[in-house]
């Protein structure tokens, strides 16, 4: 049988857990520096629970138990319970179309009483990785069939496309980064290019004319059948397939993105999104209503978040101002600034130099986790290993490039850092599962 390590350090990768540390505490320093007026007792704010900053180090203490809890269960644990959870929680994202509360535009979250909220699509992220990893891992699981590999999407989508219907579009674009985990367990390269390709068609419909666009696409079918003409002689298969791939193509351009923009997001979304590419929205609506909203006050308001977080940053210089010396994070003039725009607290406060020894511990986080991946010996605790390096790096990525304007805000947090108890608790298990799981990577047989 397995002898599993009875103490609870032993094996136990503390690298990951100071870096954890690390970050949480960064972000209790940036939530205090945001909420921290001259002359407030600091003691007091703490012992308060009133301030963010308070209830952000009380959901860390909260997470730290958890984290304890965590270590000292066996990690057969998860791999007997994964599909349990992943039940569980599928029930709770369905539970929050009737029971949900709207907060800031999304209906993601099911409050109870005036103190506590949860999200239910941030913790259904642990509870997908955990599934995939228990089905990838089945011995009767062969993954490079169709068939495995649609019931692996399937698992993934099922939650992608619940968050989208709660307007929690940030939170299933996340969901998306599970087929990194997919193509490290053998799916095919095609089907990322296909993704990656479908991306990159719905950007263009978002920086060229449709019809133009159109005609580029026929362009592109009539060269690919020049160049395959031999091979379409000898096989009448391949024309009807390149007919088949421009058909579909002009179909997203023409009726897939436009029910997207009009049906899916939400019309600030949809104005984030345009306003990035420097153009007009075109499914906006032309009534006498919306055309005198968006001349009175919609203009000035547009992407404001995003121009103040810029200022921010940039004002930070090489070496910053000091993290109780900014200017556009103490006095509130970027929106969200504890929970989707913290980065530009750090860039303000620390500079340039600042930001970079910020990104570069995520970074050690990150390259200390894939390492931890590929060390595993069993199929479920890689693949929840990568799962967890994916999760992290999408929520990183997006952030920080929808922070410096790279990309449309749609409203996801930073991990370990970002002001928020769901958050926290959800990445925190996340990690923390996948340090126990490592620190049983040892077990021996006997």
């Amino acid at each position: 049988m397995y002898q599993r390590n009875p103490e609870i350090s032993k094996g136990v990768d503390w690298l990951v857990v100071w870096l954890y540390i690390i970050l949480v505490v960064i972000g209790i320093m940036c939530i205090f520096a945001n909420e921290y007026s001259d002359g407030d007792d600091i003691m007091q704010g703490f012992l308060s629970f009133k301030t963010d900053y308070s209830r952000q180090t009380v959901f860390f203490g909260v997470s730290l138990v958890l984290a304890i809890l965590i270590l000292l269960t066996d990690s057969k644990f998860f791999t007997a319970t994964s599909n349990l959870w992943y039940a569980f929680g599928i029930l709770l994202m369905l539970l929050v179309f009737p029971f949900h509360t709207k907060v800031k535009g999304t209906e993601s979250i099911i409050r109870f009483g005036s103190a506590f909220q949860l999200q239910p699509a941030e913790l259904c992220k642990v509870f997908t990785n955990l599934a995939l990893a228990k089905y990838l891992s089945r011995v009767e699981t062969d993954f490079t069939k169709t068939k495995s590999q649609l019931i692996a999407a399937a698992i993934v989508l099922l939650p992608a496309i619940l968050s989208i219907a709660q307007k929690e579009t940030g939170l299933a674009l996340v969901y998306f980064s599970f087929f990194l985990v997919m193509y490290r367990e053998g799916l095919p390269i095609i089907v990322l290019l296909i993704g990656f390709s479908l991306a990159a068609l719905v950007v263009a419909t978002l920086l060229i004319e449709p019809n133009t666009l159109a005609l580029i696409l026929t362009g592109i079918a009539l060269v690919a059948v020049y160049f395959m003409r031999r091979q379409i002689k000898r096989n009448k298969s391949l024309l009807i397939g390149v007919a088949l791939v421009w058909g579909i193509c002009v179909g997203i351009q023409r009726f897939g993105v436009p029910f997207i923009f009009t049906k899916v997001l939400a019309k600030h979304q949809v104005e984030r999104i345009f306003d990035l590419v420097g153009r007009e929205n075109p499914y906006a609506t032309n009534s006498p209503e919306e055309i005198e909203a968006s001349l009175s006050k919609k203009k000035p308001e547009e992407n404001y978040n995003v121009r103040q977080s810029k200022i921010a940053i940039g004002s930070g210089g090489l070496m910053g101002k000091g993290i109780l010396g900014g200017t556009q994070t103490r006095y509130d003039f970027v929106p969200e600034q504890r929970t989707d725009f913290i980065f530009c607290t750090i860039g303000e406060g620390f500079g340039f130099v600042g930001s970079v020894v910020f990104l570069a511990v995520y970074a050690l986080l990150l390259f200390r986790i894939v390492s931890m991946a590929e060390r595993q010996r069993s199929t479920f605790s890689r693949v929840y290993a990568y799962g967890v390096a994916s999760i992290l790096f999408a929520h990183i990525a997006i952030n920080i490039c929808m922070t410096i304007g790279l990309a449309p805000v749609i409203g996801i947090p930073l991990p370990f850092v970002s002001y928020g108890g769901t958050s926290l608790l959800s990445f925190s298990i996340l990690l923390f599962i996948l340090i126990r799981l490592d620190a049983d990577r040892q077990m021996v047989l006997r």
